[in-house]
């Protein structure tokens, strides 16, 4: 399954011409595209699919949205982490 998850743009620079940004999926650091969210700042939430940031989202928001996948187990098999 291949969900959109919400994670906080914690680092902008600029590869090979593309914006591109480190996110933190509440402590797993992973590597996207920002081309599509080009206002995109530092401190903001960002839902992230296959690599590519497709919108902003406010905290609130994307706070609870993790909370739920995780409960259902979720966020390990999106983020690629855990017993594999």
């Amino acid at each position: 399954m291949c969900l959109g998850i919400p994670g906080k743009i914690v680092e902008i620079y600029e590869t090979d011409g593309l914006k591109m940004g480190k996110i933190d999926f509440g402590g797993v650091i992973k590597e996207a595209c920002l081309a599509y969210v080009p206002d995109a700042q530092v401190g903001e939430y960002t839902i992230i699919h296959v690599g590519f940031a497709l919108n902003r989202i406010d905290e609130d928001e994307a706070q609870k949205t993790l909370e739920l996948f995780n409960q259902i187990g979720l966020i390990e098999e999106e983020l690629d982490i855990g017993d594999a």
